[in-house]
């Protein structure tokens, strides 16, 4: 039987009664086991315990979850304190892995607060009011909904034609679930544009170092994956750059 590859999936920082434990959902775990084909390793960020690097050795790749907690401002050169909550550890680790998976020629996946590391681990930076600005749209559902109503909030994005996930789905618009407060600002540096919301906003980015491919999304294609055709495509394209091929452009 085929080795499947080793997925490492960042685990956050919670409160699990009086402790703190090592949490990532079992929205992530299971579509990347399903339509990726991975072998799943939880990666906890103790980073004064654990380094990044070790760990990178190990894996075939990463995937970054999204998260309630937001990157502190602190990490990207800012000086105010940000939005809580924060997970300084998640954000050593999250950091750390992007940097070395990539030295490694490992590809590297994003989702939600997974994407903004990205941008952050390639110099950018990121803003905090993608919910409440007046010249966006509603990037996040309203705060008096239900967990599941909270993803259900949708909206359209414009993918860049010639791009993996424009050659990936073979059309132009996709409608994704969107729910995040922090967003991109100043893109970081050699990260191509896949995807913008109707108002601009960047949603989805890529980029090749070396022989590592790097793609993320803002938007959340693991909730109800097994539902969800659209979804599964980019664990599907998760799986494939576990296995060494290269993300598919037409540019």
């Amino acid at each position: 039987m085929e080795r499947k590859p080793l997925l490492g999936i960042i685990a956050c920082n919670r409160s699990i009664g009086a402790e703190i434990g090592a949490a990532v959902a079992h929205r992530y775990l299971e579509p990347a086991i399903r339509f990726a084909e991975a072998t799943v390793l939880v990666i906890p960020s103790i980073p004064d315990l654990q380094d990044a690097a070790d760990a990178a050795r190990a894996l075939d790749g990463v995937l970054l979850t999204g998260s309630p907690s937001n990157v502190r401002p602190s990490r990207f050169g800012r000086d105010d304190p940000g939005e809580a909550p924060h997970d300084d550890g998640r954000d050593e680790t999250a950091l750390h892995l992007i940097d070395a998976m990539t030295r490694r020629g490992r590809p590297v996946f994003g989702i939600c607060r997974g994407f903004q590391e990205v941008n952050v681990a390639f110099g950018g930076t990121l803003r905090p009011d993608m919910a409440r600005h007046p010249d966006l749209i509603a990037h996040h559902a309203a705060d008096h909904v239900g967990f599941d109503d909270m993803f259900d909030h949708r909206h359209p994005v414009e993918l860049v034609p010639g791009g993996v996930l424009a050659t990936a789905y073979d059309r132009t618009v996709l409608d994704v679930r969107s729910v995040h407060f922090q967003g991109v600002e100043r893109l970081g540096s050699d990260l191509s544009i896949e995807a913008r919301a109707p108002d601009g906003v960047i949603e989805a980015v890529s980029a090749r170092v070396g022989s590592s491919d790097v793609l993320a999304v803002q938007w959340h294609p693991e909730w109800r994956a097994a539902d969800d055709p659209d979804s599964q495509v980019f664990f599907r394209l998760l799986g494939r750059a576990l296995r060494g091929e290269r993300l598919p452009t037409s540019a």
